[in-house]
């Protein structure tokens, strides 16, 4: 594995099978936004576009981040889907493969064996829940934590969940994790309901 300084601010997207891969219809750019926002995911747009926003995402039971609420930044490039989306964590998170400070994620499936057939809903009802149910001490980007974990269980469970408490509590008024929302974006949930209402900038 590269080390941590090799990886970019948000997991690294994955080549393309050919260089020559043109950009995807909108079409397919559309119907995976929609499916997520379908699955009851809520969305923070970023000056409305819907290649570049926010999800609101819950950890999952049985584990260290349980209870915490985490906003993750999600970018489409445009060969989406033939190219991986940039994946990261906004607020902060004590984990191995995930960087601290970038919020950068070191998952396989997103930066090298992505493939046209996931979708941003595998993201994030498989894809991210098995990171931080299977944490990788042996591959990480935080060593820290990759330690702790490895020496010490117990204690590593016990400093996750102190960064739930600090960093992934939502709040009244402000966005996941003690953020405010950024004057441009717009939040839209996905059980209001109002999906097939959306106006999406989905422009190449």
């Amino acid at each position: 594995m590269s080390s941590p300084s090799q990886h970019s601010a948000y997991a690294s997207r994955a080549a393309s099978p050919a260089s020559s891969v043109s950009a995807a219809s909108p079409s397919r750019k559309q119907c995976d936004f929609t499916k997520l926002m379908m699955a009851g995911y809520d969305v923070e747009l970023k000056n409305g576009n819907t290649r570049d926003f926010f999800v609101e995402f819950n950890a999952p039971k049985d584990t260290p981040y349980e209870g915490g609420v985490y906003r993750v930044h999600v970018e489409l490039p445009e060969q989406y889907p033939y190219v991986s989306p940039s994946i990261g964590f906004a607020n902060k998170i004590f984990h191995p493969n995930i960087d601290e400070r970038s919020g950068s994620v070191c998952l396989d499936v997103i930066n090298q064996t992505w493939t046209p057939l996931y979708s941003l809903v595998n993201v994030f009802e498989v894809f991210i829940p098995q990171l931080l149910i299977y944490p990788n001490p042996t591959d990480p980007l935080n060593s820290e934590a990759a330690s702790l974990l490895m020496r010490d269980k117990d204690k590593y469970n016990e400093k996750c969940k102190q960064y739930v408490l600090e960093h992934a509590q939502p709040r009244e008024g402000v966005g996941t994790g003690g953020e405010d929302n950024d004057d441009n974006s717009s939040v839209l949930s996905g059980n209001d309901g109002i999906v097939s209402d959306l106006d999406l900038d989905l422009e190449d």
